[in-house]
């Protein structure tokens, strides 16, 4: 046991910092300051669907405009995954939460967060339906409709 007492330190360790008598933190002061660490990580969660949107928007021009199984799985992946998101929205900010919340996964906890979460979400399914209209997959003519239309009432008259 003494053998290993008497190994000279590391290189770069230093006595006077290690055995420092600085005070203690304050609870209150760390508290705080994990919950805005806890805040800030938040706001990176609630704007990572904007963040991806540059990188989904060359998958669907690398995709090009046709209907092919590559086009139509990339459009899928966008039309679900900001739905999953925003169901899922309560449970992924709750460890976010801050501590002295009694719900974390209360729809008033970090609203404001959620809220631009939701924003980036639905700007991304905006992303996918405009896709989905220029592949022609929208119903957006007058002729995508015929099935609805009624004939009117022939006239009968008579050339004779």
């Amino acid at each position: 046991m003494n053998l290993w007492r008497s190994l000279p330190p590391p290189p770069g360790f230093s006595k006077s910092l290690a055995s420092s008598s600085k005070a203690p933190a304050k609870s209150g002061d760390s508290t705080t300051k994990y919950d805005e660490l806890k805040a800030s990580r938040a706001w990176e969660a609630a704007i990572a669907p904007a963040k991806a949107l540059p990188m989904q928007a060359f998958m669907l021009y690398m995709s090009g405009g046709g209907v092919q199984i590559f086009s139509m799985g990339i459009v899928f992946m966008l039309l679900l995954t900001p739905f999953k998101n925003i169901f899922g929205m309560n449970e992924a900010f709750a460890q976010f939460a801050p501590i002295n919340s009694s719900d974390p996964k209360a729809l008033s906890t970090l609203a404001l967060q959620k809220l631009v979460f939701i924003a980036c979400n639905l700007l991304t399914l905006g992303v996918g339906l405009w896709k989905c209209s220029t592949m022609g997959l929208l119903p957006t003519g007058s002729g995508d409709w015929l099935a609805f239309e009624t004939r009117g009432v022939a006239p009968e008259i008579s050339l004779y």
